[in-house]
């Protein structure tokens, strides 16, 4: 197995699966542990990895579960460059057009706190068939209404399809990549989710410029079908309260047909592995949703995350109605100018994971800790919140200025070149800020990852549903300068939250650990 060397210290991190109880540090030199560090703990490192899957097998996995998260970004971008042409044909004004992102955002909150805790407990490729099978639906019948009302209705189910998307692809990679990996495997996990808001615009004006804007609704339902067939067929099962580390064998009903043909199954019980799995009920309780909102140290990291979220909505509810106003601009081509917002997004996914991963392995080194691939580490006293914040802080400040420069550069009719940067760069901070925050916040719960996942979910769409429905009123009392000035003030002024965290957040957890089960709390 491959080793990754960093500086010589005193403990040898095994970065490894199974159940928490078995990871852990082993001490190398026992007269030098004095001067470590005290709070690396010694403790038998354990020798099963984290996953049974190949490296290959890893990535496809991640892979196949992100581009099921691509419904979900997608059902909300690509709906943005039809605003126009629906409060036209519909013959309704655009703020009342705005309030069907505000309902689709409301159930795209609620929903995961019980689709979040039902693939923790009983598999995720259960719980994403569910949520496809309910968005076909859906969108089948977004596609032949015609009136504003079902229009409203019919939206919060697809709210309530597509939302467990991406909360489960979060829980796939959770399931078998190590935290000190995180960084690398978050670029895959993150890719379907970024190319919806990036494509889902010009997919979207595209579709509506030639085939009016029911086949968007069509291509959803496509996309939604293709994908079930592709979970049925390809996707593992990877909960580790299911399979542990991938050895344990599913419900037969919950194996995918490629497993089935090739008998992976077989190998994989017969891996060297310790097979314990959870043994909590299965049923899915909502309230495990909240308890871990209620957290101190989590809920401080949801209230900012979904600040940054509410700005960032800000900008894509704003901008196909500056674009029309301003430059005369038809759907396919607000379309089109979504693009850099979109590709702002993707190039920060890559970005800001190399730096999470080199931050990370700074830290370690630091320590005197050797990090072993496919090895969970329980790193008790471990500064994840510095090693996280660290990047996330510089990026808020950045974002900062982005919003608020973007946003006086639209309250002009400059030329077009400005605002389209200006959204690269916007998106490009927002983006790596929330994602660091993110990745915090599932550090934190690697038991529950789509639980904790779902918690997320619920504060940046009530707070992105706030932000669509108070947009366009906002920019047409204060025009949009104004609007994005209050929008960073509220990001700077909440900032010295994150710095608390950075402080006092990693005595916070160990004392949440410590009230509950310290092993599964302080499992990576």
């Amino acid at each position: 197995m491959d080793t990754e060397k960093q500086s010589q210290g005193n403990y040898a991190v095994n970065d490894t699966a199974g159940d928490s109880s078995s990871l852990g540090l082993r001490q190398e030199e026992t007269h030098n542990a004095e001067t470590t560090d005290s709070t690396v703990p010694n403790r038998q490192s354990s020798e099963h990895p984290y996953t049974v899957l190949t490296e290959k097998e890893k990535i496809c996995t991640i892979i196949i579960s992100s581009f099921g998260a691509f419904l979900s970004p997608v059902s909300a971008s690509i709906y943005l460059s039809i605003l126009n042409s629906l409060s036209k044909d519909l013959m309704v004004s655009t703020a009342k057009i705005n309030l069907s992102i505000t309902a689709y955002m409301i159930f795209q909150a609620l929903v995961p706190s019980i689709i979040g805790v039902y693939s923790d407990k009983n598999g995720r490729r259960p719980a994403l068939l569910i949520c496809f099978i309910v968005s076909l639906g859906a969108n089948i019948g977004l596609a032949v209404q015609d009136s504003y009302i079902f229009l409203i209705a019919l939206r919060c189910l697809q709210g309530s399809g597509s939302s467990g998307t991406i909360i489960i692809s979060t829980a796939v990679t959770a399931d078998v990549v190590t935290r000190s990996e995180r960084g690398k495997y978050t670029a895959y996990s993150s890719l379907g989710m970024t190319l919806g808001q990036a494509l889902g615009p010009l997919i979207g004006g595209i579709l509506n410029h030639f085939f009016g804007w029911r086949s968007i609704f069509w291509f959803l339902t496509t996309y939604s079908g293709l994908m079930a067939l592709l979970v049925v067929f390809s996707l593992p099962e990877t909960s580790r309260s299911v399979v542990g580390n991938g050895a344990r064998q599913p419900q037969i009903w919950n194996e995918c047909i490629m497993d089935m043909i090739s008998q992976k199954r077989q190998r994989r019980i017969h891996f060297s592995e310790d097979r314990t799995v959870s043994t909590h009920n299965r049923r899915p309780n909502p309230a495990e949703t909240i308890k871990i909102a209620m957290e101190k140290e989590t809920a401080i990291l949801l209230f900012f995350s979904a600040l940054l979220f509410a700005g960032y909505v800000f900008v894509l509810c704003s901008l196909p109605s500056q674009l029309e106003r301003k430059y005369g601009f038809n759907s396919l081509q607000i379309g089109l100018c979504f693009l850099p917002y979109g590709f702002g997004s993707l190039a920060s996914r890559w970005a800001v994971a190399t730096l999470a991963d080199w931050n990370f392995r700074r830290h370690c080194s630091r320590l005197g800790i050797r990090i072993i691939r496919n090895r969970q580490p329980q790193l008790s006293g471990f500064p994840l919140e510095a090693a996280r914040l660290q990047i996330a802080l510089p990026l808020v400040y950045l974002s900062c200025i982005c919003i608020t420069t973007y946003s006086w550069v639209m309250t002009y009719k400059t030329n077009l070149a400005g605002p389209l940067i200006l959204l690269f760069f916007t998106a490009c901070t927002i983006s790596g800020a929330f994602g660091s925050v993110f990745t915090l916040i599932i550090d934190c719960h690697m038991k529950q990852p789509a639980t904790a996942a779902a918690a997320s979910n619920l504060f940046r769409c009530f707070f992105g549903a706030g932000a669509a429905a108070a947009a366009v009123p906002l920019i047409t009392k204060l025009r949009i300068g104004w609007t994005g000035t209050i929008v960073a003030s509220t990001w700077v002024i909440s900032s010295p939250l994150l710095w608390g965290v950075m402080k006092w957040g990693r005595h916070w957890r160990e004392e949440g650990g410590r009230s509950r089960e310290g092993a599964d709390r302080e499992r990576i």
